[in-house]
């Protein structure tokens, strides 16, 4: 499985503290792990603190988005 990451997530990723890096990283491992996971359409996954938007397209999970409520 492939990631990319969308301009917009990667800036919001690489500009976060430490822990919420952490939990972000985390739900994109799960999206990518899970078969279940990965539909064509618009997903989120959501954590504690924080979110991703993403889509999956073959072997790849495009991440388009990131947040987090901190």
């Amino acid at each position: 499985m492939r990631i990319e990451l969308r301009q917009l997530a990667a800036n919001v990723l690489f500009d976060v503290p430490d822990a919420v890096h952490e939990e972000i990283i985390t739900l994109i491992d799960a999206v990518a792990s899970d078969p279940e996971a990965q539909v064509a359409d618009l997903s989120a996954a959501f954590g504690e603190w924080c979110w991703l938007v993403y889509t999956a397209h073959g072997d790849v999970v495009e991440v388009l988005d990131v947040g987090c409520a901190r």
